[in-house]
């Protein structure tokens, strides 16, 4: 390895990483505990972690065809030091269901998936057919039905002894984006009985001698496993924690390798600190809640390789494309196109937005009719990362909001939800928050944002209270990027509502912070017990601001102690101590 080559930024490849230079994370150590495991297996973790990365590693390693290329792609690896048995032993079958098309409805949806595994399988009879008889590369191709292409190559690679490893990337792409787009009656018939989807995973049954799944969603899993019955799940197993996603030391690493090559400058600890808050914080096993957490891949190179290009952190700590991400959201609130479910699963989402965390009954796989269960719809957000697991309580599993990439995805999803019911001039607010971060004219803002609560009548009677009013300021408030919210923080032993800690590495010449205590009661509330209430939050205010860590964090900044005070949806109190 020669040249240094600049970020692998969006390369699922690895080898054109290994061919063309790129800094490689380290993940082959992974390889021998997979081995050790049952030959059939799926792993579930969210977008943007590495996924196709490191199953184009594991292809590359167990190809027949790359037994000559070992040491020019794994040599300096670990692996490349402790090479399996299994290595270069197999023929490999490689599919990515994001692939197959699946926006069309019925029979073409079949078409559609048919074509793309017959050019897949068309390539694997190319590729491998110097291992087979003079006519098994045309024969292969002359058959019209996948299906049909692989048993023929079942019987000819059992005939000759040959072993193979079927890898599948986004094995729940094609079934999930039918659960979203066309419904659980179009799901139901391509994964139960004869559906044509299913009846693809019966014929691998028996066929390969090793199988890879991964995805992001366990709901394919359950419909398909009782005819395939041959899964093992690794995806809650500690052994894994970590096996997708960056450690901090592999950040760490990969950070002081660019910078010995002179393409990084800076200070790399100060880096770390910066991103953690933003893309850090996964953790996927209970077993695994004392280990070091998990960075997101994408979100990590996109910092690092803003600080390469431009020598500065990116502006936008969230890239665009993560922003978009908050369809998920949008695709989980509507899964099952069955608005009778929509308000608990908004009752959820509102919950998790304004105290950061919820209790989960954690299922490793349900079927797509029981997927409108609070349990079932609580395990989805945290498969698709919008959750990661933070604690235990008995035997549930406490989930928070990983970092603050995903604590926009929750707000903007809400704002946009919000909007649907009352329109907002979202422009005028965004003028009123800079008049109090650079001004500290904060009063306007509150204000204005109460007349909006009181108005929404839809969402205000469906989300009256303290929790879900929580939730309505902060996606307002995050209309600006200019604060870090740190919500039910500890401070002085207590828990203030809201601190709004000002965002100095980004915006340096903010110059006011506020610490909110939001007080609500109900619409009965006499004039006394509002009083009693108040009083209470001023008493508290005082409290949080001695806070020494409070007062660090807002150094340099004027630091307001602000109390809001609700009697159901009328804002009654709005002042500072």
């Amino acid at each position: 390895m020669n040249r240094v080559k600049g970020i692998p930024y969006g390369i699922s490849d690895f080898n054109r990483m290994r061919n063309e230079n790129f800094y490689f994370v380290d993940k082959t150590m992974y390889l021998p505990l997979i081995e050790k495991m049952p030959s059939y297996l799926f792993l579930i973790r969210p977008r943007r972690f590495g996924k196709s990365l490191f199953l184009s590693m594991m292809r590359t390693y167990y190809d027949i065809l790359q037994r000559d290329n070992f040491d020019k792609y794994f040599g300096d690896l670990w692996i490349g030091s402790h090479p399996t048995e299994q290595r270069n032993r197999y023929q490999v079958l490689y599919f990515d269901f994001s692939k197959a098309g699946c926006s069309l409805a019925g029979t073409d949806m079949m078409t559609s998936f048919n074509d793309y595994c017959n050019i897949i399988i068309n390539q694997f009879a190319h590729e491998y057919s110097s291992f087979y008889d003079p006519d098994f590369k045309a024969t292969v191709s002359s058959i019209e039905s996948a299906k049909a292409k692989l048993s023929y190559i079942e019987v000819k690679a059992h005939e000759k002894g040959y072993p193979l490893y079927l890898i599948i990337d986004e094995y729940d792409n094609f079934t999930n984006v039918i659960l979203s787009e066309h419904g659980q009656q179009m799901f139901h018939d391509l994964t139960h009985a004869s559906g044509f989807y299913r009846e693809y995973f019966k014929q691998f049954k028996g066929m390969f001698d090793r199988i890879f799944l991964m995805g992001v969603s366990p709901i394919t899993l359950d419909d398909l496993s009782s005819g395939y019955n041959i899964d093992w799940n690794i995806s809650t197993d500690e052994t894994f924690n970590a096996m997708m996603g960056f450690e901090e030391k592999e950040v760490r690493e990969m950070f002081r390798y660019y910078q010995q090559n002179q393409l990084l400058t800076g200070d790399i600890e100060a880096m770390i600190a910066e991103m953690k808050p933003w893309y850090d914080n996964y953790c996927f096993a209970r077993m695994s809640l004392d280990d070091d957490r998990v960075f997101n891949c994408d979100m990590t190179l996109y910092y690092l390789s803003n600080q390469v290009q431009k020598h500065r952190a990116p502006a936008e700590m969230v890239d665009k494309n993560i922003r978009t991400d908050y369809s998920k959201l949008k695709m989980l609130a509507r899964i099952d196109h069955d608005s009778t479910h929509e308000g608990s699963r908004m009752s959820t989402i509102e919950e998790i937005a304004a105290k950061g965390e919820i209790l989960v009954n954690l299922h490793t796989s349900f079927p797509a009719e029981r997927v409108a269960d609070i349990d079932n719809f609580r395990s989805l957000l945290y498969y698709y990362g919008l959750l990661t697991i933070c604690g235990t309580r008995g035997d549930r599993l406490r989930m928070c909001i990983p970092n603050n990439c995903v604590r926009e995805q929750y707000l903007g999803f809400l704002r946009d939800y919000y909007q649907q019911t009352h329109r907002v001039d979202l422009s005028y607010l965004k003028d009123l928050i800079d008049d109090f971060a650079y001004d500290g004219k904060w009063k306007p803002f509150f204000e204005a944002i109460a007349r909006v609560y009181r108005e929404n009548s839809s969402v205000r009677d469906a989300m009256e209270g303290e929790r879900n009013l929580q939730g309505f300021l902060k996606a307002y408030l995050a209309l600006a990027s200019y604060y870090l919210m740190e919500p039910e923080l500890e401070m002085n032993y207590g828990y203030c509502d809201f601190f709004l800690l000002p965002d100095k590495q980004r915006y340096p010449d903010i110059k006011h912070s506020y610490i909110l205590e939001l007080k609500y009661a109900a619409r009965t509330a006499t004039d006394a017990e509002l009083d009693a209430q108040a009083e209470e939050g001023r008493r508290q205010l005082l409290q949080y601001s001695e806070d020494k860590v409070a007062r660090r964090l807002a150094e340099g900044t004027t630091l307001h102690r602000l109390l809001l005070q609700f009697r159901g949806w009328d804002m009654v109190k709005c002042e500072e101590i």
